[in-house]
């Protein structure tokens, strides 16, 4: 008779535990197989630093997929959404994040939509002369079919699409003379925009911008030597001058936009 040789409790635990810890190593080496093959990470759809308006007003000049085009600092790129994902990758950031399109829908005067496209919207980097970039349609890299500007990049040895930066010079708030202060503002013509400050006692009230060409607001006031906190009105809604960089935080947590008389 053959000899019959039995498991002890003990070992018929460690042999469990054993193919346990091999399991787990496995799924844990599968799991990083997957990772390491994925060079690019994918954002969610943008996440705009953009105060409501300028965004409004952005979005509203999507009317249909085509070209990139420019409004001020901004890029405008749009895709066909019969996709079920687009992304864009920069050249600035060497093609390392994938930024996903968000959806726009135009609707009739029943609410139905009637046409729906992608778009992401890109604040252009202020030393760059050209954005070239590539599109991820449903996971497959390409060229923009909509846009025709490309160039041939050696470094990747990839054909990009291509988009000239141009941007508007516009008047910015500046001292015109040496007390006295220029503000300007640029939105949607029609409006009335107010001036508030601590040279008023944040009261938006006393001054109110003259519209001096379609969309843009001018107002000439003197003011005493020293740093000078403001913002701009529009109904109830205040904000910061665009055409100047200096901003700080207000005793009430508010921010303002900086200007100094010296």
């Amino acid at each position: 008779m053959d000899k019959i040789n039995f498991v002890k409790p003990h070992d018929y635990s460690f042999q469990k535990e054993c193919r346990y810890i091999y399991t787990i190593m496995k799924k844990f080496l599968a799991l990083f197989l997957i990772l390491s093959a994925l060079p690019l990470l994918a954002v969610p759809a943008q996440e705009t630093t953009l105060d409501s308006y300028t965004y409004n007003n952005l979005i509203a000049r999507i009317d249909k997929v085509g070209a990139p085009f420019m409004v001020d600092d901004y890029i405008i790129f749009t895709a066909d959404s019969s996709s079920r994902h687009v992304g864009i990758a920069f050249d600035f950031e060497n093609f390392k994040t994938i930024h996903s399109f968000q959806k726009v829908n135009t609707t009739d005067l029943d609410g139905t939509v009637v046409q729906s496209v992608y778009f992401y919207i890109l604040e252009v980097p202020k030393a760059l002369k050209a954005v070239s970039y590539r599109l991820v349609i449903d996971g497959l890299w390409t060229v923009d079919p909509s846009n025709k500007q490309q160039r041939f990049d050696a470094k990747s040895n990839l054909i990009l699409s291509t988009v000239a930066v141009q941007r508007q010079e516009i008047p910015a708030t500046e001292t015109v003379k040496k007390n006295l202060v220029r503000f300007v503002y640029q939105g949607q013509s029609g409006q009335v925009i107010r001036l508030g400050g601590t040279f008023t006692n944040w009261d938006s009230s006393i001054y109110i911008m003259r519209e001096t060409a379609p969309g843009l607001y001018e107002l000439e006031i003197p003011l005493p030597r020293g740093t000078h906190y403001y913002a701009y009105y529009d109904g109830m809604a205040s904000f910061v001058d665009k055409t100047n960089p200096e901003r700080a935080y207000t005793t009430d947590g508010r921010t303002a936009s900086v200007i100094t008389i010296n």
